[in-house]
């Protein structure tokens, strides 16, 4: 596989094919070991001192306490190309704290903001890349950036409304062209999840928890019966899956999350209609989607069995003064029985992706790097380091080759089809190579019935 993605990595640099979704012809803007055009917002560096369906969610049930959540796999020391791409994500930050598109395809669209303008998706990217590499809004040597960043996400959640899908007044963007219209809300609630219990004090800590707790009603709220939340977009299978992620890291996180609204997930994903209609006939998209959304729902249910277990050993033995609420025998088989099966469905899925990587066709995606492509490469990487193996270091290794090579000499990826802004691409990039940093846990489930 190493060698068949560094030959299709050479082919990749020299096509330029359609535009997305029209019949117009994209050229590269530029080589992409070739510096391009610094961004222009205000730099700022790390610390000097290292409408739709109502869906009801149902009634609740109070979260168990949360265990930290864990790398999935043995995190490799962040490489030099990590380390430029994160110095240049950071030198980007806008003075609100927030992100924008960073620099664009010369041809942008009607209405598009340009460059300066923060907004919720890209901003929610790049601080999943500070995250990972191990900084949060309290340590780290970029927690500043990082404290700054938060602060302008859960601010734009603040100020939205209760019932709607947005959680931003930023309208179309790039990514929310390309990928749906609510990107911003699902990018969101992964990095408020992830960032969960790391901020610089209890009171930003009870803050982020409003704001999370905000976000998951709203997407409870407006989930469709069929399991999805938007269907616009050039290819909405991502940001569908940026949305089945995130509820399933927030349940894994301690969050309540409707039990509904997680088997609809489940049910979306099996039965693939997301992924063959909204993919843009690109089926690294749909199937990078769907092998994430499965991996994901087992890794839920396998932490949910994991929590009763814990629940049951610290139970008095006693009969007669054992607590209500410890789980009974019963309860513990059927969770391990979802558990089992849900990581056959997941196994399954991913043999099947495992061998669509074998093709060159299917890995080129479009046919040369955009935003896209370096966010499928993630939820790819996402899903194998959970199983780990032979499949995930070869697939690491061959990856990690790929995304070296294309990095621009200033530390920041750039697009060269549909998303095309710095900011997304170096983000998802930075991701892509720290998916060794994946984060799974071993924490209670809350999830209501």
């Amino acid at each position: 596989m190493l060698r068949q993605l560094a030959a299709i990595l050479a082919t990749t640099a020299l096509l330029a094919p359609l535009g997305c979704g029209g019949g117009t012809q994209t050229t590269r803007t530029a080589d992409p070991l070739v510096q391009a055009p610094t961004p222009t917002p205000t730099p700022t560096g790390p610390d000097p001192k290292p409408v739709l369906v109502e869906t009801k969610p149902g009634p609740e049930v109070a979260p168990d306490p949360v265990v930290e959540q864990r790398p999935a796999g043995t995190p490799k020391t962040l490489s030099k190309t990590v380390e430029r791409g994160l110095t240049w994500l950071a030198s980007a930050q806008l003075e609100g704290g927030g992100w924008g598109q960073g620099d664009e395809a010369a041809r942008l669209r009607p209405n598009e903001p340009k460059v300066g303008i923060a907004n919720v998706a890209d901003s929610s990217m790049a601080l999943l890349a500070f995250l990972r590499s191990g900084s949060t809004a309290a340590s780290g040597p970029f927690k500043a950036v990082v404290d700054r960043g938060l602060g302008y996400v859960i601010s734009q959640i603040e100020e939205s409304d209760s019932d709607s899908l947005y959680v931003s007044s930023v309208r179309g963007t790039r990514v929310q062209m390309k990928i749906g219209q609510y990107v911003d809300t699902f990018a969101a609630l992964m990095v408020l999840t992830e960032a969960k219990g790391k901020m610089k004090d209890p009171a930003g800590n009870a803050r982020l928890d409003a704001a999370l707790k905000k976000v998951v009603r709203k997407v409870e709220k407006n989930q469709r019966d069929n399991g999805s939340w938007d269907d616009k977009g050039w290819a909405p299978v991502l940001s569908q899956a940026l949305a089945a992620k995130g509820m399933n890291r927030a349940a894994q996180g301690g969050a309540q999350v409707s039990k509904q609204v997680l088997m609809r997930i489940e049910e979306q994903a099996k039965r693939g209609q997301m992924s063959a209609t909204g993919s843009a006939g690109v089926g690294l998209y749909g199937e990078a989607a769907a092998s994430a959304n499965i991996r994901d729902d087992a890794e839920t249910k396998k932490a949910k069995a994991s929590s009763l277990k814990q629940k049951a050993a610290k139970s008095t033995p006693s009969p007669m003064s054992q607590s209500p609420d410890a789980p009974s025998k019963a309860e513990i088989a059927a969770a391990d029985a979802e558990a089992s099966a849900a990581t056959k469905d997941a196994v399954d899925k991913e043999r099947a992706l495992v061998a669509r990587l074998q093709d060159a066709s299917f890995i080129q995606g479009f046919g040369n790097n955009g935003g896209e492509e370096f966010l499928s490469y993630l939820l790819i990487s996402e899903t194998l380091v959970q199983s780990g193996g032979q499949e995930w270091a070869r697939w690491d290794g061959a990856i990690t080759q790929l995304v070296d090579k294309v990095q621009n000499e200033d530390g920041s990826w750039t697009g060269h089809h549909c998303i095309t802004g710095r900011t997304f691409c170096t983000a998802a990039a930075l991701l892509v190579l720290m998916g060794d940093r994946t984060p799974a846990t071993h924490n209670v489930i809350a999830t209501s019935k």
